[in-house]
């Protein structure tokens, strides 16, 4: 794998990004993907694990990729492309994750991404595994992402928050996801229950022509 050159790349880029491990961060860019393809519109999910690649036939296991050469193997992963396409890119770990915040860094440096989306499962307490790790304050972990990924795209932005809340009813979701869109000002959704239509519709408003049809 080369090392990255954060030379600025043609083409749209969306990561998931999350509070913890195992928080919907796969599923939320496959349900962002299918929603873009059942439009026609151009984009590509990029797979970043084990399990995405074997979804999608291709991709880079970014956790077997050497730390120095990571961020150059997301580059990689989501080169050159027409200017409207969207490259919807799998993330991994978390930023405040004690053993794999490094991998989740590479990934926000070497995409480059102009959109991010923070997956949150709601009531989880502490990081995976790690009961003395509580998790981050969705603020917090919002504020953390963009930090970092403004390191290669000054312009990069959060979209939306994206739950995993299969935890809980229908009244007990639709509860959560107003309160967390009141609180935050963003565009809440569950991938499973919701879909990400709205996410979509959000896109090629902030982006004109996003919605490039595909070829």
């Amino acid at each position: 794998q080369p090392i990255a050159t954060g030379e600025k790349r043609l083409g749209r880029r969306l990561l998931t990004v999350g509070t913890d491990c195992a928080s919907g961060k796969k599923y939320t860019a496959l349900a962002v993907h299918a929603e873009m393809a059942r439009r026609g519109l151009e984009a590509s999910f990029r797979a970043t694990g084990q399990t995405g690649i074997l979804i999608s036939g291709e991709g880079v296991a970014i956790d077997a990729v050497v730390s120095d050469f990571a961020a150059g193997a997301a580059e990689s992963l989501s080169p050159n492309n027409h200017p409207d396409h969207w490259d919807i890119i799998e993330g991994q770990g978390s930023l405040f994750h004690p053993a794999y915040a490094g991998v989740s860094l590479s990934l926000l440096h070497g995409s480059q991404p102009d959109a991010i989306i923070v997956c949150h499962e709601p009531g989880r307490q502490h990081i995976d595994d790690y009961p003395s790790y509580l998790l981050p304050d969705i603020m917090a972990c919002i504020d953390a992402n963009l930090t970092a990924a403004r390191l290669t795209n000054p312009d990069v932005r959060c979209v939306g928050i994206a739950l995993d809340t299969s935890r809980l009813n229908d009244t007990e979701r639709n509860a959560v996801i107003r309160k967390m869109s009141a609180e935050t000002g963003l565009l809440v959704f569950d991938p499973v229950a919701t879909g990400a239509s709205e996410l979509v519709d959000l896109l090629v408003r902030i982006w004109p022509g996003s919605d490039y049809p595909n070829r």
